[in-house]
């Protein structure tokens, strides 16, 4: 019987290699390697074999972003303090620039096909976050959903650009600026 227990720990280390290597790229000797585990053991906990455990990756994420993102963000009653924390968890869960989107790399990758619904919902989920906190703090529908769309797509570019050139402190200066545009759009509201 497989332990759950056990197979969640190993979610981290195959998130971390995906991030590394891509998909095409964590081959299993790769996630072998890195998790520690041999093969027959990779398949006894993802039988599915790569694409098990990228979705349970994927899960994992979309649990994380939804309890520590998304939903406040549609529920806190003070959307303005939900903003300022999706800021700080998107700063520490990016780690100030240094780790990229593994769902943003699995969009623009071939592995896109294979999880694509997944992937156009966490994009979506997040704009969708934001665009209600904001609308929940005055800010009119129609400017709130532009606003929420540059938002994340800031947050994803800044994550590019950190990462290419090499200045994790890009993604860091790209959060303080977002913060003060979606104060002003409160403020202004």
């Amino acid at each position: 019987m497989r332990s759950p227990q056990a197979r969640e720990a190993i979610l981290p280390l195959l998130a971390e290699t995906f991030r590394e290597h891509g998909y095409e790229g964590a081959s299993l000797s790769v996630i072998a390697r890195r998790t520690g585990l041999g093969k027959g053991s990779l398949y006894h906990f993802f039988p599915g074999g790569k694409e098990e455990m990228a979705a349970a990756v994927l899960t994992e994420i979309e649990a994380w972003f939804e309890a520590r993102m998304f939903r406040p963000l549609r529920e806190d009653p003070d959307p303005a303090a939900a903003l300022r924390a999706m800021l700080a968890q998107t700063d520490a869960y990016f780690r100030s620039g240094r780790r990229i989107c593994l769902v943003g790399a699995f969009a623009l990758s071939t592995t896109r096909d294979a999880f694509a619904r997944r992937i156009d919902a966490y994009f979506a989920a997040w704009r969708d976050a934001v665009a209600a906190a904001l609308a929940r703090a005055g800010v009119a529908r129609g400017p709130s959903l532009d606003l929420a769309e540059e938002t994340v797509t800031a947050i994803q570019g800044a994550l590019v650009t950190a990462s290419a050139l090499q200045d994790p402190g890009l993604f860091g200066r790209t959060l303080a600026r977002l913060a003060a545009r979606l104060e002003a759009a409160i403020a202004a509201a």
